[in-house]
Parts: C-alpha cells; sequence; structure tokens
C-alpha cells in the first residue's frame, strides 16, 4: 500500500455513523463486503508484515473493553471496542467502535473512522472470505444461529462471497429471527425462520452461530453436527464466553486467525494448550492446505484480530477520497514553529 502522510494543514479526515452509512449506499452494501473481502485477503497474504499481539482488554463483569492495535511498517492502526452482551436490556448496542490510521513515519494520524457499523461488515467479510477457503465448494444453504446485529450482514456477505442461495434463521428470541427475516425480505434470499438449533441447520452446509451471552454455552451438541460441514463460530470471543460442544472441536480441523488470542478467547480456549490448529494467513497463501475432502468438518474460530480491522480502516480511507462521506477534524495543534506551542496557545487568548 502506498505511503499515507498527513495534510498540509494537519486536519484529519473523520468518518462520521451518518457518513459511514452514506459511504455503504454509494458502493452498495454487497459490493462493499466484497470489497473489504479483498483488502483483507491481500492483507493475510502479507501477514509476516505485520506487528501482531493479542488485543489489550479490560474485562469486568458486565463486559470487555479493547483496544487492537497493528501495523504494517508504514502505517499504523487500532480499533476501541467494546463488548457488553446485557446492553440491549438498556436499548444499547452490544458491541461500539471507532478506529484510526497514522502515519508510522510521522505518528500523525490520517483517518478517525465510526466502527460500530464497519465492524459488522468486517466480521462479516471476514467470515464469508474464510468459508470460500474452507466450506464446501456447493455451499448454497446457512443456519444462521444467533439472529441479533450481526446476522444480515453475514448472511449478505455469504450470499455475495460464497454464493449460499438460502439462509435459515434461529434465535431463542423469536423476535429477533423476525427482525432479521424482515430486513432480509427482497435482498436476494431464501430465509426460513425456524424454532429451533436442530431444525435450522437441517441442510445447511455452513452453520453460523452468533449468540452473545458472557458465558460457556453450548448452542450446538456434537449429536447435531455431520460430516462435510463448515462451521464458522464467531460468538465465542472473550474468556468464558463459548459456542460449542468441546467434541465437536475434537473432530473438526480448526482454523484461527492468531492462535495466541484465540487460545484465550476463542472456542480453543476449552481445548489444551497444544491442541492443533491452523493458521489462516497459511492456508491463503498456499503454505497449509483448508479443506481436503468431501467429510471434512472445518471450524473457523473467529475471534476477530487486529488486522482485520486495519484493512477495513484502509479500505475506507481509499474509498472516501474525492468524495463528501468524511470531515476534516481540527484535532492537530499545528504551530508556526513546531518547538512554541506556548505561543500558539497564547496567542489564542480572547482580546
Amino acid at each position: 500500500m502506498s505511503k499515507l502522510s498527513p495534510s498540509d494543514k494537519a486536519y484529519v479526515p473523520f468518518v462520521s455513523v451518518d457518513n459511514m452509512m452514506k459511504l455503504i449506499h454509494s458502493i452498495g452494501i454487497e459490493q462493499m463486503l466484497t470489497g473489504l473481502a479483498d483488502y483483507i485477503e491481500e492483507d493475510f497474504k502479507r501477514w509476516e508484515l505485520f506487528d501482531k499481539t493479542p488485543r489489550v482488554a479490560s474485562h469486568s463483569a458486565e463486559g470487555v473493553i479493547e483496544l487492537m492495535p497493528t501495523s504494517d511498517g508504514e502505517v499504523y492502526g487500532f480499533k476501541y471496542v467494546n463488548g457488553h452482551p446485557m446492553n440491549t436490556r438498556e436499548g444499547l448496542q452490544t458491541v461500539t467502535a471507532f478506529g484510526l490510521l497514522a502515519d508510522v513515519a510521522s505518528g500523525y494520524p490520517v483517518l478517525l473512522s465510526e466502527m460500530t457499523i464497519l465492524t459488522a461488515l468486517r466480521t462479516a467479510a471476514t467470515s464469508a472470505l474464510v468459508a470460500r477457503y474452507l466450506a464446501p465448494k456447493s455451499a448454497h444453504t446457512m443456519a444462521m444461529i444467533g439472529n441479533g446485529a450481526q446476522s444480515e450482514f453475514q448472511s449478505l456477505a455469504m450470499r455475495a462471497i460464497v454464493g449460499i442461495t438460502t439462509v435459515r434463521l434461529f434465535d431463542i428470541d423469536r423476535a429477533a429471527t423476525q427482525k432479521t427475516a424482515k430486513n432480509l425480505a427482497g435482498l436476494g434470499l431464501d430465509v426460513v425462520e425456524c424454532t429451533s438449533a436442530e431444525a435450522a441447520i437441517e441442510g445447511a452446509q455452513i452453520i453460523t452461530t452468533c449468540t452473545a451471552d458472557k458465558q460457556y454455552a453450548t448452542i450446538l451438541t456434537d449429536n447435531m453436527i455431520g460430516a462435510g460441514v463448515h462451521i464458522n463460530a464467531i460468538g465465542g470471543d472473550c474468556p468464558g464466553k463459548t459456542e460449542l460442544a468441546p467434541a465437536i472441536l475434537k473432530r473438526a480441523d480448526i482454523f484461527v486467525e492468531f492462535p495466541p488470542q484465540t487460545r484465550i478467547e476463542g472456542e480453543i480456549q476449552q481445548m489444551p494448550e497444544d491442541h492443533p490448529v491452523t493458521e489462516l494467513w497459511q492456508v491463503m497463501t498456499g503454505a497449509a492446505t483448508g479443506r481436503t475432502s468431501a467429510t471434512q468438518i472445518t471450524l473457523f474460530d473467529s475471534v476477530g484480530f487486529a488486522t482485520e480491522d486495519f484493512s477495513a480502516l484502509r479500505y475506507v480511507r481509499d474509498k472516501i477520497q474525492y468524495t463528501e462521506f468524511f470531515q476534516d477534524l481540527d484535532m492537530l495543534a499545528d504551530p508556526d514553529d513546531p518547538r512554541d506551542l506556548f505561543g500558539m496557545v497564547r496567542r489564542a487568548a480572547p482580546q
């Protein structure tokens, strides 16, 4: 990627929630999901260039607040994100986020963006990108278990990137399933509302689990999983929060973003430290194999990693150029003499 440089006036482009929605509609949601997947894949293929560290997390009984940093040596990026499953009881989002890119050479920020919506898009794009590598080639049906804020994005990404034609919905909250079905109506998918997880997975080649409770849960039991399916497990994403029975993990070939993070936060926190996993970047570069047979069970133990946010921010910065979908923030002090910050403050005093 080309080197980013601060603007002459040291203003920072800011993409608000309103402008993010305008950008999505100007591009088209499925086109944006596909574009994000392309950027994420490109960065996975240059994985070894990136600084990599598990996210910095502050846990509480109510949820978690995290910082997710990375750099490719030229550009630095981070995301601030929270995860508070009980927020919906107060009419609040479970997840909120914002992100930043900066020029490594100067340290100057070059983009600030909302990432609540963008995180939903990049999570869905990552899921579908991975499924393109790991799901059965003839996959046409996905079970979507957990019909919260992610479910529509996941469904549309699987349609745009993998080619599914049917999504089978289930949530313990019937209203959530009805919400998702209503939102997906007319968007090119055959939507089936189901009354149990068992019913949802009937005939599905891809099974996505995305539930929110911060607890060790068993959304899928071993006897529910037949040969040849791809499981996209995205709900278990912090210590003490899982969705799959351990027996499933023993039967599946498991693929992860960054093992040191996933072993703390993912489904494999239930397994011994030496339980074998394959890193996704290795599959995408051809250094490791993905799906090898029609009967293989593949599992993407997804927890989200900083490079995916970096890719998403990089995509947004490229797409907002020559548009009106951002505003310049005056957030960097820019004195005429870099050594005279006090003088700048003094000259700004009211006359």
